[in-house]
């Protein structure tokens, strides 16, 4: 398939909207957000135990949550964009290590497995996901007493 020059860039910025929400996760500058949601977007993350709102209640939900752990990274590959003018669908995979402290002063590492299923718009300010969903693939080496922190 050849790409138009338009399609090769849509591509490179939507990749790099994806990193952008990755790196403001995993720095906790859970406001950098605002620059990679539209204001209305839905975000879901209820597959894998979490919260579903709007921007504002995600990063919320996530100070909270995300403050049980001593670190995470969210590592995505695998992306499958589909172009639609200003429109856009995609599929990404995310591999996360999870570091827990645990009551005896060790850390425990989990990992989750999951997809982000992503509606993309393009907007004054660049490309934006519009909606998130999260579709859970796996846990491993998840501790039996773990529950996401609300």
């Amino acid at each position: 398939m050849t790409m138009t020059l338009q399609q090769i860039s849509d591509r490179i910025e939507i990749h790099d909207l994806l990193l952008r929400y990755s790196h403001a996760i995993d720095t906790r500058n859970f406001d950098a957000l605002d620059e990679v949601f539209t204001p209305d977007a839905v975000i879901d993350y209820t597959s894998m135990g979490g919260a579903r709102g709007n921007p504002r209640e995600i990063k919320d939900w996530l100070r909270k949550a995300m403050a049980q752990f001593e670190g995470f990274q969210h590592m995505i590959a695998n992306s499958m964009i589909e172009l639609r003018g200003d429109e856009a669908t995609g599929r990404t995979i995310c591999h996360n290590p999870m570091v827990l402290p645990r009551p005896n002063g060790e850390q425990h590492v989990f990992y989750c497995g999951l997809w982000y299923v992503d509606k993309l718009v393009r907007t004054p300010k660049g490309w934006r996901i519009q909606e998130r969903v999260e579709e859970k693939c796996y846990f491993h080496n998840l501790p039996k007493d773990f529950a996401v922190q609300s």
